[in-house]
């Protein structure tokens, strides 16, 4: 690997101010300033099942609700992603997890194809956990997904505690990205016979 793939990028509008440096290859090393704090939660933990570091400060007009802060935060953070592992050379391109936790099982599966597309097998049983409104998981992972230019699928199999239900998401999200981005030295070029990704 001759570049190190890390991104930096700002955002900042009338709603949000996102700050955010991110790379691939890390050590599950997360610094977080975020006026979110089950997103936090969940960001920390995307990064620690990564093995990336992430280094975020976001903050916003959640006085109105977190949607504003969990959508660009999910925007910054794809678009980080997506220049991050650049031009995909050597990748597997693809991976997918089925992670447990505890009555919870949920299966996330990634192609790092260049063609954005979220397909969302899940209904979340609660409509807050604490006082983050959980509406704004699928936003988040939308726009990730969106500014990635991935395929994402999320499939929930079974659980009935919402904290778990996405707390396994992004743990599974992690670990099928770690699947995707990893270096095989058998793949020449892209993984594409169209010579592109």
């Amino acid at each position: 690997m001759t570049k190190e793939r890390k991104a930096e990028l700002k955002r900042k509008t009338r709603e949000t101010d996102i700050e955010l440096a991110f790379s691939v290859d890390g050590q599950g090393k997360a610094d977080l300033d975020v006026q979110t704090p089950f997103l936090s939660h969940m960001l920390e933990l995307f990064t620690k099942h990564g093995l990336f570091d992430l280094t975020l400060k976001g903050h916003g007009d959640v006085e109105v609700d977190d949607h504003h802060l969990t959508e660009d935060i999910g925007i910054v953070l794809g678009q980080a992603f997506r220049e991050a592992i650049g031009d995909k050379y050597g990748m597997k391109r693809y991976g997918a997890m089925t992670l447990p936790m505890d009555e919870t099982l949920v299966t996330v599966a990634v192609d790092l194809s260049d063609r954005p597309h979220l397909e969302w097998r899940a209904e979340l049983p609660k409509d807050r956990v604490g006082t983050f409104d959980t509406e704004n998981v699928h936003e988040f992972f939308w726009k990730f997904a969106l500014e990635a230019r991935m395929n994402l699928h999320i499939v929930l199999h079974h659980g009935h505690n919402t904290h778990h239900i996405i707390e396994a998401m992004f743990k599974a999200l992690a670990r099928a990205l770690d699947e995707a981005t990893q270096i095989d030295p058998r793949v020449q070029g892209v993984p594409s016979t169209k010579g592109s990704l």
